[in-house]
């Protein structure tokens, strides 16, 4: 596991797998842990470092969002309490997801040596804009649905932080495993948040790069809206389209998901 930055109290790890992202957040007498994963080594690599670092503090688990390759670490940190949304909470697919994580791992031979199991709630979020206090900073989340139904962002202001989970990742596309609209709307509320957050500068993604400027946050958000902009129509312009990919990732899966995508995109309601 490799530590991409350390500053300020957030420490943002990368996994060897996707460029998967997690963090470690300090809050006072608090740490909060943010989607754990993915191999053994890395996950016990995480706990070692909130065992070193914050061996006294409070321990908070937030999972943006209930992909499998985002919760395959919870049973990794038994002291912790957990945030996640609503829609987590009563997510209908809870077993698949945990037959993703055990086939995984049958897969590639691993072993853990933590149970595998759906993530307990102990927070609550419900509402758009709902705040969480954990030691004396405050954390206001909202709905991001569209990638899935039951995604979170989480800005930090005192920390100058947003949240991101598998939305404006600087390698991939947007990947509308939901719901085209929602997404749509998703990308477009950000800039709404990011203007209501002027000191934010900060933004930690699911995968790839974190970014840290706001300019870099903003062009995030313009490319996606220009990518998923194009996509909405049957005749859709290809050279624009492979123009506008190859500025993220010239990758066969970036490739996949775009006719995903596409198919989503023109779903009739």
């Amino acid at each position: 596991m490799k530590i991409v930055s350390e500053q300020n109290g957030i420490t943002i790890f990368e996994s060897a797998l996707y460029r998967t992202c997690a963090a470690v957040i300090e809050l006072g007498n608090t740490v909060m842990i943010v989607d754990p994963n993915w191999l053994p080594d890395e996950v016990a690599f995480i706990a070692a470092y909130v065992g070193e670092h914050y061996w006294n503090h409070s321990q908070y688990l937030l999972f943006t969002h209930s992909d499998y390759d985002h919760i395959i670490g919870y049973g990794a940190f038994p002291k912790a309490k957990v945030i996640a949304s609503a829609h987590f909470k009563t997510n209908p697919e809870k077993v698949k997801v945990i037959k993703q994580i055990i086939d995984f791992d049958f897969e590639y031979y691993i072993n853990r040596t933590y149970p595998i199991i759906y993530p307990k709630v102990d927070i609550l979020i419900e509402e758009n804009g709902q705040m969480v206090t954990l030691g004396k900073k405050d954390i206001i989340f909202y709905h991001a649905s569209g990638h899935c139904r039951d995604g979170l962002f989480a800005v930090i202001p005192d920390k100058k932080c947003w949240i991101a989970g598998d939305y404006f990742s600087n390698i991939e596309i947007p990947f509308v495993d939901y719901d085209y609209q929602a997404y749509l709307q998703t990308v477009y509320s950000a800039m709404d948040i990011l203007k209501q957050y002027p000191l934010v500068e900060l933004m930690i993604t699911g995968h790839g790069d974190p970014a840290t400027s706001r300019t870099d946050i903003e062009q995030r958000i313009q490319r996606d809206i220009a990518y998923l902009e194009l996509i909405k129509t049957e005749n859709v312009d290809e050279a624009l389209i492979s123009q506008c990919i190859r500025k993220y990732n010239d990758n066969p899966t970036m490739w996949r998901a775009h006719k995903k995508n596409l198919e989503m995109a023109l779903r009739k309601p």
